[in-house]
């Protein structure tokens, strides 16, 4: 009877000292002000701007930090072997690199709840034989070591399977590889490989290597549950007021849908055409206070940069601007490039300074862009059906969503200014994102449109690993 009431004991104390230890990762956090994530650096996790640090992981994490109140630090690293390293070792507090929830790894870690989903896709260089299943692939598979990906081939794969793994290159890199044909094939993520391909339409999908998958940010076992209970809050917070969706949409959204022949003809007429009119461009964004690639992106969406440009409608010139359009903005003949540039960017500002004040960008300048295309009427009818479906009349992603709704007779009856193609707005707006990406990378500025919001956060990268 001792002896059980002694090992009781001494498990009460164990199991108390271990308290005491866990507890003191979130005190340690609160105390210290500071909230340090592990990440990797990439597209869809980390990266540096000219305006800053962004990444749809460092973004969410900087969420969180001032849901704690704390301050964010971030630890990049390069490699998914030295990002468990640093969880290991205490470095930081939690990882947020786009990592996939797996058995494997839960049996060594803790994951919050899950926020994204993904598969994992097999891709090609376009052009080349596609590969409809394991047994049809020829040529060299190289997979980046320490990923699921290795995982997925070692259990769905045939063994006879030729293929590798790699420690120099990571995800991003194979891709580049498999564009400059140094390898056949690689596996990516299809939230990377979406952004991927607005720049490189040539990556093609073989097929889908694993079903859907959860992504999660990961604590240590040890992690306590104050801690984790902070965190479910947070998913829960930021779900019911929209700020996840938001976040989601802001990195997203726009390239969920891929048109390959769209894409290689707007990356040509970069190299080929842009050159021309560029400089007007440059010229009057910077007079009416614009991004010029964003200018650029627009007067691509309107016309494909053909000065000559004609609607049925009768909207003419690089702009595609209205007869009265034209006449406010005091554009002579909307067949002269440059005086049709200066006109938009002036109407393109203009509709900026009438969104409502408290509209913030990037969702100002999204809101802007529809009313170029459908009215200010019509955008002010559809923020009007969002709120009154219980949304956010202030945010694009909500919006977005209602403003098909001005097709549809039960909605439009009781708007202001009726019916209109309220589906060509969004559309409109989310070809010019894109092409506004695809510029910005273009132009060796490694940005998106994510970046159209600058952000407080103080990476700090000298604590690298």
């Amino acid at each position: 009877m001792k002896t059980c009431l002694g090992i009781v004991i001494c498990c009460l104390v164990l199991v108390s000292c271990k308290t005491e230890q866990a507890q003191s990762q979130y005190q340690k956090i609160i105390q210290s002000k500071q909230l340090k994530i592990g990440t990797l650096f990439g597209s869809t996790s980390y990266f540096l701007t000219a305006d800053g640090a962004t990444g749809f992981e460092y973004e969410l994490a900087k969420h969180f930090a001032d849901y704690l109140d704390v301050e964010l630090v971030v630890v990049p690293v390069y490699d998914l072997s030295e990002l468990f390293a640093l969880l290991d070792s205490g470095q930081v507090d939690l990882l947020a690199a786009n990592l996939t929830r797996t058995p494997d790894r839960e049996k060594q870690y803790r994951f919050s709840p899950s926020y994204l989903k993904i598969s994992e896709k097999l891709i090609f260089k376009q052009g080349n034989i596609r590969p409809r299943k394991w047994e049809d692939l020829n040529g060299k598979l190289i997979i980046a070591a320490n990923s699921t990906h290795a995982q997925t081939v070692e259990d769905n794969a045939p063994e006879s399977l030729d293929w590798q793994v790699t420690s120099d290159l990571d995800s991003e890199e194979l891709i580049q590889a498999v564009l400059d044909e140094e390898i056949d094939y690689t596996i990516v993520d299809s939230n990377l490989l979406a952004v991927n391909r607005r720049i490189s339409p040539e990556l093609s999908i073989g097929f889908s290597v694993s079903k859907e998958q959860q992504i999660a940010w990961v604590f240590n076992q040890e992690s306590n549950d104050e801690l984790f209970a902070k965190l479910i809050d947070f998913f829960g917070a930021i779900n019911q007021d929209g700020s996840f969706a938001y976040l989601e949409d802001k990195h997203f959204g726009h390239v969920r849908d891929f048109d390959y022949v769209d894409t290689r003809q707007f990356l040509k007429a970069i190299e080929k055409t842009l050159p021309k009119y560029q400089g007007w461009f440059e010229q009057y964004a910077g007079q009416y206070k614009l991004d010029w690639r964003l200018l650029a992106a627009q007067s691509y969406q309107e016309s494909h940069w053909n000065p000559r440009a004609k609607s049925p409608t009768g909207v003419r010139g690089i702009m595609m601007l209205t007869q009265p359009t034209a006449k406010q903005v005091g554009v002579k003949s909307r067949l002269n490039a440059e005086d049709n540039i200066r006109g938009g960017a002036q109407y393109l500002a203009s509709l900026m300074k009438r969104i409502p004040a408290r509209i913030q960008d990037p969702d100002r300048t999204w809101f802007a862009l529809a009313a170029y295309n459908i009215g200010l009427g019509h955008l002010e009818d559809a923020r009007r059906i969002t709120e009154s479906l219980g949304s956010d009349p202030d945010k694009w992603h909500q919006v977005k969503k209602h403003l098909p709704f001005l097709q549809k007779k039960k909605y439009y009856k009781f708007t202001r200014y009726g019916y209109a193609r309220g589906n060509e707005a969004v559309n409109y707006v989310e070809n010019i994102r894109r092409y506004y990406d695809s510029l910005s990378w273009f132009y060796g500025l490694q940005t998106n449109t994510s970046n159209m919001t600058n952000t407080d956060a103080k990476p700090e990268d000298n604590q690298t690993n």
